[in-house]
């Protein structure tokens, strides 16, 4: 895709030189020493602002809801940002300090408060709270909301982790991917955000850098026009701002995030489609992609429920990280994106050889690989799940011996997974589930020590979440639906409708459940399962419930 720029469409002088420096630093030394420069500047403290009083607000700032994320068993995170005007590029608000009020309590009417507290929204973060509660009881449902002046933000619904050495039954989840504004509407949220969960994992794709027309796209608003800077690829800060506000103004997508806490990674459209690392998917010069990349994660920061630790300095961001729920289950989450080398043969589906298998690739770099493995050691977990982005599994297109496979999943990579499916069985991993999205179709896989031997043992399972609205209705069997299922035994489950799955972890086993709607183009379709399967603790491998 070529990029048409305009003058609204231009990079601030300052950190277009200083990612020439740090591209030339890189090109030169291959290190990240010189990482903080890109956005070095416009942080809080770098040149005070003056205070704004809330009071002076005079509309509604809480236009993109509120939001929760990363539970841990004595503390949550807590989001909001303050939007006055969500589709303009200052949201409606001065390049001020505002104070926010913020208050957590037990009930939804807040009569038993148990913590509060005063945070600055910085305009250098467009306005965005990151707020982290602590104190907090494990395993505990919580209700907060934020005040700024007279404004009361809606009511969020989130949920503390079991204490790390508890003994957990039950875990409810729901993983989701893919949510194109431009392919339909959020549907499956207004559904999610009724189910009985415990957290919601989104496992990237939140936004797409792609042109929004005025109509919505495929939603073919009539009742609506949004504004034209929406109708052009984001590439700038600025950009990338005002589109998370127009998908965080979808009250599907804002239900959802007050329903549940969310623990979230990307993949590639929140930044550009199919980059792998430092290389973009267009030939521009690295000054330029790293400018995109180093702007595409300060808006991912600052619109999502994440901690300080996750903070991007310049285009770096440290996204993969651990979480924890009892005895019962560790989640490992991974970034196959910003560490991986590029893709074999230009990408795409092509027949695997030399340049694929080269053993020194990577998916996602030797620092996380080690830290996943060594996770997977001290792990005292029954159930290890690995929350990603791209199909896991081999998958082939079709039944022949001249397969194609694609070279931005892990089959592209195999070397790759081979290492890592070789530390999950020296750690001693009994059950291990991959969660992925990306493809917009649900998959369930048996992982198989030798993908060429269908006899072979069965080392885990991947669930494959499909999108929320991208690839539009979709179909039941999408028209490779018979090649793939007879050239992947390994394939239990394949289904083109939009959705989410929700997974069940027991002592016993676990369960998913893959939960779809009938289209998205038009808004209020119904929920409906699919398809349920279970994998038993102990002897992996997907069985129809």
């Amino acid at each position: 895709m070529t990029h048409a720029r305009t003058s609204q469409q231009s990079h601030d002088p300052e950190l277009r030189a200083a990612a020439r420096r740090l591209a030339r630093r890189r090109f030169l030394t291959g290190t990240g020493a010189a990482a903080a420069l890109a956005f070095a500047v416009n942080l809080p403290g770098t040149a005070q602002a003056a205070e704004f009083d809330a009071a002076r607000i005079k509309e509604d700032p809480f236009t993109l809801g509120v939001a929760s994320g990363d539970p841990m068993p004595g503390s949550v995170l807590l989001w909001t940002r303050l939007a006055p005007r969500p589709y303009e590029a200052d949201s409606g608000l001065p390049k001020a300090r505002i104070t926010v009020r913020w208050e957590l309590a037990r009930d939804e009417r807040f009569r038993r408060v148990v913590r509060r507290g005063r945070v600055t929204a910085h305009p250098e973060f467009h306005h965005a709270v990151h707020v982290e509660a602590g104190g907090l009881d494990p395993d505990r449902t919580y209700y907060f909301r934020f005040r700024a002046g007279s404004w009361l933000s809606p009511v969020g619904r989130t949920r503390t982790a079991p204490a790390r050495g508890a003994r957990v039954s039950e875990l409810k989840l729901a993983a989701v991917s893919c949510q194109a504004y431009h392919d339909g509407y959020f549907t499956a949220y207004q559904h999610l955000a009724e189910e009985d969960l415990d957290v919601v994992l989104h496992l990237g794709d939140y936004l797409y850098e792609y042109a929004v027309t005025a109509t919505g796209g495929a939603r073919a608003y009539t009742d609506r026009r949004l504004p034209a800077h929406f109708n052009r690829e984001t590439l700038t800060l600025e950009d990338y701002r005002l589109r998370y506000a127009l998908y965080k103004s979808d009250p599907d997508l804002r239900a959802a995030h007050a329903a549940h806490p969310f623990v979230v990674t990307w993949d590639d459209h929140e930044t550009e489609n199919n980059y792998a690392g430092q290389d973009p998917e267009n030939d521009v010069p690295p000054e330029e992609f790293l400018l995109r990349r180093a702007a595409a994660y300060r808006a991912y920061w600052e619109n999502q429920p994440l901690r300080a630790p996750q903070r991007p300095t310049g285009p770096d961001m440290r996204l993969y990280r651990r979480l924890q729920f009892g005895r019962l289950a560790q989640f490992d989450i991974l970034d196959t994106r910003q560490y991986r080398s590029n893709q074999a043969y230009g990408d795409g589906w092509k027949v695997p050889g030399p340049e694929s298998e080269d053993p020194t690739r990577t998916m996602t770099g030797a620092a996380q690989e080690r830290w996943l493995i060594d996770g997977w050691r001290q792990s005292r977990a029954l159930w290890n799940v690995v929350p990603q982005q791209v199909t896991f599994a081999q998958r082939r297109d079709v039944p022949r011996p001249d397969f194609k496979l694609s070279m931005d999943s892990w089959d592209g990579y195999p070397a790759s997974r081979k290492r890592v499916l070789d530390g999950a069985a020296s750690a001693g991993v009994d059950n291990l589930m991959v969660l992925t999205g990306d493809v917009h179709v649900g998959y369930g896989f048996d992982l198989k020590a030798d993908f060429d031997d269908p006899a072979s043992r069965t080392v885990g399972t991947e669930i494959v979440a499909t999108s929320i609205s991208s690839g539009k209705d979709g179909a039941d069997k999408p028209s490779n639906w018979d090649n793939f299922t007879r050239a992947n035994p390994h394939m239990k489950f394949y289904n083109g409708r939009r959705g989410y799955v929700k997974v069940t972890l027991g002592t016993e086993r676990a369960r998913a459940d893959f939960r779809t709607v009938s289209g998205v183009t038009k808004p209020g379709a119904p929920i409906t399962t699919a398809a349920s399967f279970v994998t038993e603790v102990g002897d992996q491998g997907l069985k129809p419930a």
